[in-house]
């Protein structure tokens, strides 16, 4: 048993407690929460800093970490796809992998405890089988054309099933087949994946407005995105305009029967925010969605800066109420795999958003949205979290110089 103290504990579900004192077993469940008391203090660690849960990372593409430093910032989503498709080819698998294990021993260090992560393959299968995190893996489609979608969603039904074959006592693999993003995936092969995911408890997930020029190609069926998948000889025939913007052509087609998280949103308007959020309560009220399903908005800034240069406007988030998770993308696109770097980009960029609501989308909104809220996302008796200290905090504020350290 331990007992563990800092200046202040944000246990999330309850306001901070200044000099509380966690205590823990040794498999690291919560026995206790509680304030200050002298004599409690004397026999417990005490930290310079603020303690919270560990970190729920809910986007990342971890079969991707062998490409860290590999691709050219700032090229746009077109130049960033390109420059990606065509390097792939160059890596042996014993690069992948190793990739993938660093990346994994990266996010540990770093006070993460879960993740949700993209798979097009089975590159990370053996990795997550080891159980040193708890992932929930979103098995990715995408196919335009409409004759290779029945294909395509077998392909992603053999990995599930492969994935599943590898879980054990110490390692849940839980999976979902997901949609990659709006503009990758046919009418047929997205039918199919709401077929398939209204049979699942777990969680859905999309790509959503990360570019100008992804709504741009719904609109008008132009724009640079068009022109760019012309140029890598994609059969654009099946991709009639819409007259709308990406999000409100997808989203009637994407299911509702569970927790759905669209991510990056880095061009999502205000008013796109309200009417997403008004569909998904319309599906409750006509019953077509179970009452606990929620909507959930994830940001990855860090990788929306290296590819776009781009941020959301997180305040507009904060005025429609949205459920904000973070996500670190993938080394393909970022420099680390870390929640906290991706506060401390959202601070940088866009200060004055309180140090609670940073923390709950880095803790307990992404915990919630992946279904492992028993256990995580908030610092309570019986759950076991995992246990970060952010140290270099002033006025509760995180900055360039804020640190985490795992301390459980």
């Amino acid at each position: 048993m331990r007992k563990i103290s800092a200046d202040l504990i944000y246990t999330i579900s309850s306001d901070p407690i200044p000099n509380g004192i966690v205590t823990i077993d040794d498999d690291g469940t919560i026995l206790d929460v509680s304030p200050a008391s002298n004599e409690e203090h004397s026999d417990a660690e005490y930290y310079t800093g603020i303690i919270c849960p560990g970190f729920i990372n809910t986007h990342c593409h971890l079969e991707l970490s062998h490409f860290r430093g590999q691709i050219a910032e700032k090229a746009g989503m077109t130049g960033f796809i390109k420059e990606l498709l065509s390097k792939r080819p160059g890596f042996s698998a014993e690069e992948i992998s190793r990739g993938i294990e660093e990346a994994e021993a990266e996010m540990i260090r770093n006070g993460i405890v879960a993740v949700g992560d993209i798979s097009n393959d089975n590159s990370s299968f053996s990795q997550k089988a080891k159980g040193n995190l708890c992932y929930h893996t979103f098995i990715e489609v995408f196919d335009l054309h409409p004759s290779q979608a029945e294909k395509v969603f077998g392909n992603a039904l053999a990995l599930k099933a492969e994935l599943k074959s590898l879980e054990s006592t110490h390692a849940s693999l839980s999976c979902s087949i997901v949609p990659h993003a709006p503009y990758t995936v046919s009418e047929k092969l997205f039918a199919l994946v709401a077929e398939e995911a209204a049979k699942s408890p777990f969680p859905q997930s999309i790509h959503n407005q990360e570019s100008a020029g992804e709504s741009e190609l719904f609109l008008s069926g132009s724009g640079p995105m068009f022109e760019a998948f012309q140029r890598m000889n994609v059969d654009m025939q099946f991709f009639p305009a819409t007259g709308l913007n990406s999000l409100r052509t997808t989203f009637p087609r994407l299911s509702k029967q569970q927790n759905l998280l669209l991510v990056h949103n880095t061009f999502t308007s205000f008013e796109d925010l309200q009417w997403a959020q008004e569909q998904m309560k319309s599906s409750i009220t006509s019953g077509l969605q179970p009452p606990a399903s929620q909507l959930y908005w994830c940001t990855c800034p860090n990788a929306n800066l290296y590819i776009e240069d781009k941020l959301p406007d997180y305040h507009a988030f904060i005025r429609a109420h949205a459920k904000m998770t973070i996500g670190t993308d993938s080394l393909a696109s970022n420099h680390s795999l870390s929640v906290l770097d991706e506060l401390k980009a959202i601070e940088s960029h866009q200060p004055g958003i309180p140090l609670k609501a940073l923390l709950t989308w880095a803790t307990k909104n992404g915990a919630e949205l992946l279904g492992l809220d028993k256990n995580l996302g908030t610092i309570e008796k019986g759950k076991k979290p995992g246990l970060n200290l952010l140290s270099n905090i002033e006025k509760e504020t995180i900055s360039a110089g804020t640190q985490v350290l795992k301390l459980i």
